[in-house]
């Protein structure tokens, strides 16, 4: 389904212990591996249900796919909070898959839920991109994705919000403020970093009160967590550096990941200066033309408008060949929606990332500027596009 590939020129290989590839391979071989990570197009949505928090935080095991995804622009130095540009850009993204075996499945080994995990740095400064993986089934303390509020881990990989009672100010949590926390560490890509994410703002539910329209027959449960201030430490190649930054959270979940003559998609998620947040998407075909698109733009006073399909559009503009897929991607695009007209501008063009001993996909998802007609800077935050080397699979 993807051309051969080799990790981007600057970056780290992936991890690739003996023991993972040997169970993969296993894996594959049993009668329902293929099938497990499979996600039919015509599976069934979720009944649209009013979202509770914090229980709608953690996990839904009865869905088939399900990601926490974690973006932001850091700036790291002695004294971050006087640099006015970022100096990295930063991705942390669960995914937790249901298979397809059975819950009375008789052997506590059968891998009824897998979690894997992509993580990403972009040094902006360097200018290369630094990315790890991993995979798992949950369970035996290695792997798992609680219930009833989020707390997700893989071996030394951890995302949780923490009570709300932590938050800034008794105030901040009787809104129901959050505070999240985000750890990684990558030996083999030489990174690591240790991330306070505080909710400053509501919880974004995307598309109807949290059913966003993929399609005609498809949707997800979808909400976001805009304008998150990071703070943390974030260590490369030995050396630790503070950090400060902005975030953006989502987390979505659904029985199908693309509706039927998709093969991946492109979306963006950006932080505005105003304090507004701005969500655009398309499910894009093979020759490059829309299946379907939505998206929300949320203002800073919570004045919300979620997108007709019929009122986004996405232009490409200049291209980049990936060395590695030979996948092109549009790095910079312009981008027509009721929030109005704007280019966004990846701030470097190699961030491709080949994640095909996990998820099984070769994707680029890059630090990006959301930019005016005039061209000045309102806004930043992460695109992602999907399907560019071959139909999106997880």
């Amino acid at each position: 389904m993807f051309c051969p590939a080799r990790p981007p020129s600057g970056t780290h290989p992936p991890h690739t212990d003996t023991r993972r590839r040997r169970w993969l391979q296993w894996f594959a071989l049993l009668p329902w591996g293929s099938a497990a990570l499979a996600l039919g197009a015509n599976a069934p949505a979720e009944r649209a249900r009013a979202l509770e928090f914090p229980a709608d935080h953690g996990a839904h095991p009865d869905s088939r796919i399900e990601w926490w995804y974690v973006t932001g622009a850091l700036q790291a130095g002695p004294s971050p909070e006087r640099s006015g540009e970022p100096t990295h850009g930063f991705q942390i993204t669960f995914f937790r898959s249901r298979t397809d075996v059975s819950a009375d499945h008789p052997s506590r080994f059968a891998a009824q839920q897998l979690v894997f995990a992509h993580a990403a740095l972009t040094d902006l400064r360097q200018g290369r991109l630094l990315h790890d993986q991993r995979i798992a089934r949950a369970g035996f303390g290695i792997a798992g994705a609680s219930t009833g509020d989020a707390a997700v881990t893989l071996r030394d990989w951890h995302f949780q919000r923490e009570d709300a009672a932590v938050a800034a100010s008794a105030t901040a949590a009787a809104n129901g403020a959050s505070r999240y926390r985000a750890r990684v560490v990558s030996d083999s890509a030489g990174f690591a970093f240790d991330f306070s994410l505080t909710t400053t703002q509501p919880v974004l539910l995307q598309g109807d009160a949290g059913t966003s329209r993929k399609g005609p027959q498809h949707t997800s449960r979808y909400y976001s967590e805009p304008q998150l201030a990071l703070r943390g430490t974030l260590t490369q190649q030995g050396a630790s550096l503070p950090v400060r930054g902005s975030a953006w959270l989502d987390h979505e979940w659904s029985d199908s990941v693309l509706p039927p003559g998709a093969v991946g998609w492109d979306w963006i998620g950006m932080n505005l200066n105003d304090g507004s947040a701005l969500t655009a998407f398309r499910l894009r075909a093979a020759d490059g033309s829309t299946v379907y698109a939505g998206g929300s733009h949320r203002s800073a006073s919570g004045t919300f408008r979620n997108f007709a399909a019929d009122e986004v559009s996405f232009t490409p503009g200049r291209l980049w060949t990936s060395p590695a897929s030979q996948a092109r991607y549009p790095i910079e695009w312009t981008l027509q929606t009721p929030a109005g007209r704007h280019r966004v501008v990846g701030l470097l063009d190699a961030q491709e990332l080949d994640s095909r001993q996990s998820t099984g996909t070769v994707y680029w998802e890059g630090l990006s500027e959301l930019r005016d007609e005039g061209g000045q800077r309102v806004g930043r935050g992460y695109l992602e596009m999907t399907g560019y080397a071959g139909r999106l699979s997880l």
